[in-house]
């Protein structure tokens, strides 16, 4: 049975997350969630964090229990039903999938734009052959990497908050830094524009429960793993409200925006020039750069989990190249299916798409919690607050978030589901066969 090497420390985990994510990952978003809200992103910026933690403790929890490749379908299938394992495992498939893809999109529409010579289809191969590279050098030649990208993304954004800090002193000393408009604002505050705002905003901690895809890669998995997911959530909620809170106290209006999507340019470009508004638009760059790279190394193992368990066919899926231990097929595979994907696929509709197939399994793992330490567990050691209602709780909100998708997310994403669905149905002779788990025993 192959084993993947467990090389990986606590910091490799957090600097794996954080970069999947983005420590810029509200940038993006910014423009159009100010819209959705009526001006209170930074208040779903936070509401979104609320869920997301409560999802990172139950990621944590069942990484503890079963510390092996797979993460989400692993937990489900193991605590609910293998089934709904597989189905899970699909969701997080398409999430996974869309992840290097929507990097390479963004990626290549960006350098684009600042070299307009160089043709689209050039660019989008240049970024999915280059992610793909560097992972079949190995997960530490990827941890590496990410060190330096999320050094400078950091030291970029870092530069922008001190001159939004600055700016807003400048001008109105520290009641325009400090306020409580960006959370509250009773002209315009409207549960249903927080829920869609939410939504959207949720996007920003899309990737961190890859972490819990590398366990096997993890020394010391069932305290590192925990540590890492919630850390992660933590960190990126604080760290995105304070870049969005000052954006929004830099420019309030959302309405002045001259482009929605590239709002977050213009305010750099009030506080600190022309420099700084280049400066964010080359680690926009980086920064898909690093996603890319770790969503590529996290679907590779999630499908080198699933290959391993036979759910899809073992002498592909579940191969490691002998020399550096990694799933080199298919790290080979998401890179040629991110460049294709590219060709053909619009980048909202990918972002759209991404947020159905993590919530599903966001919700699934939290289920499994419920069931794995509280429903399943012996009387005597069930705790209340910890084993149910934390993770009840992460159901119903995740169900939320999931519940105001965009409708025709949900039309594209239900239909991946029933071919998953058929698939597993074909593969099982109608639900009548259990699929084959995964062998959870440590090396």
């Amino acid at each position: 049975m192959p084993r993947l090497k467990r090389v990986l420390t606590l910091w490799d985990l957090i600097l794996y997350g954080i970069v999947l994510i983005m420590p810029i990952a509200a940038v993006p978003l910014f423009g159009v969630v100010q819209k959705r809200s009526d001006g209170h992103a930074v208040t779903t910026i936070l509401l979104a964090m609320v869920a997301m933690l409560l999802t990172a403790f139950s990621y944590g929890r069942m990484a503890t229990v079963y510390p092996s490749a797979g993460s989400a379908y692993t937990y489900v299938g193991r605590s609910l039903n293998p089934h709904l394992g597989f189905l899970t495992g699909w969701a997080m498939f398409l999430d996974y999938l869309l992840v290097p893809l929507i990097c390479t999109i963004y990626g290549a529409l960006t350098v684009q734009r600042l070299v307009p010579e160089i043709p689209y289809v050039v660019l989008a191969a240049a970024f999915a052959g280059a992610m793909t590279l560097i992972n079949l050098c190995g997960i530490k030649a990827t941890a590496r990497t990410n060190l330096v990208l999320c050094t400078i993304m950091t030291a970029v954004i870092l530069a922008f908050m001190v001159l939004a800090v600055k700016f807003l002193f400048h001008l109105q000393g520290w009641h325009g830094v400090l306020s409580t408009q960006p959370f509250y604002n009773p002209a315009t505050f409207r549960f249903q524009t927080i829920a869609s705002g939410t939504s959207l905003a949720a996007l920003t901690y899309i990737g961190f429960d890859g972490i819990t895809t590398l366990a096997e890669d993890a020394l010391n998995p069932r305290r590192n793993v925990l540590l890492a997911t919630v850390s992660v959530c933590l960190f990126t909620g604080i760290f995105s409200g304070m870049q969005i809170y000052l954006a929004q106290r830099v420019w309030p209006d959302w309405h002045t925006f001259p482009n929605l999507e590239t709002a977050f340019l213009d305010v750099t470009r009030l506080v600190g020039g022309n420099f700084l508004f280049q400066a964010l638009g080359v680690i926009l760059i980086l920064a898909n750069v690093g996603s890319g790279l770790t969503g590529q190394a996290g679907v590779s193992r999630l499908l080198f989990g699933m290959g391993r368990d036979n759910v899809i066919p073992r002498r592909f899926f579940a191969y490691l190249d002998p020399k550096r231990n990694t799933p080199s097929f298919n790290i080979i595979l998401i890179g040629v299916v991110a460049f294709l994907g590219a060709m053909v696929l619009d980048y909202e509709r990918a972002a759209e798409l991404i947020n159905f197939g993590a919530f599903l399994a966001f919700m699934g793992v939290n289920a499994s919690a419920l069931r794995e330490f509280y429903l399943g567990a012996p009387r005597a050691t069930r705790r209340l607050f910890a084993d149910a209602i934390v993770p009840g709780a992460g159901v119903l909100i995740c169900f939320a978030i999931w519940y105001n998708l965009p409708t025709p997310a949900k039309i594209v994403g239900g239909c991946w589901f029933a071919v998953g669905t058929a698939y597993d149905a074909v593969k099982t002779r109608g639900f009548r066969e259990r699929p084959a788990l995964i062998d959870f025993r440590e090396s």
